[in-house]
């Protein structure tokens, strides 16, 4: 097994082997979140994730842009343990942390095969600018079976997880 280190890389590190991916005709899949605490919603996502091709690709929020998205208090974990925990995953095969709150240059510059979100966003709900630049690289988009009642929102909201 792959020590999850080793699968945590750098935007330009991901380039190189979705180049190489390309080159071997492998699909390449992205996706992208907070993944603050990782629950059963997150797994099954990701795992149906990986299932859409051959290299699953997980861009994680930064600190700065978890707490634009989600408000005061979040992250309870920190960009470098989500990005861990997340390739500890067999299903994923690399992650990277991306600083804005918006994914669409690093969807340019990875010009992903199949892009995933979860099933509680839509196309239209998709933010435009990702929108745009999925379209432009000619991503199939798919949206994953949601489970309801798994979010790290509503754990915390139940008061499921203690804040520091």
């Amino acid at each position: 097994m792959t020590d999850p280190i080793a699968k945590v890389l750098t935007l330009t590190q991901l380039i190189d082997l979705r180049s190489q991916s390309a080159r071997d005709g492998r699909r390449f899949v992205l996706t992208n979140g907070c993944f603050d605490l990782l629950h059963p919603g997150h797994v099954s996502y990701l795992f149906d994730s990986s299932q859409l091709g051959d290299f699953l690709a997980v861009a994680i929020n930064s600190d700065a842009s978890v707490r634009q998205l989600k408000g005061e208090g979040r992250p309870v974990n920190c960009e470098s343990d989500r990005a861990y925990v997340v390739a500890a995953l067999g299903c994923v095969g690399a992650t990277f942390v991306f600083e804005g709150p918006r994914l669409a240059a690093e969807i340019r510059a990875l010009k992903p095969d199949v892009y995933t979100k979860a099933g509680d966003y839509t196309l239209e709900g998709l933010e435009r600018s990702e929108r745009e630049a999925l379209l432009d690289v000619g991503a199939e988009i798919r949206f994953m079976p949601f489970k309801s009642g798994h979010s790290t929102t509503s754990l915390l909201s139940r008061g499921l997880v203690a804040r520091s």
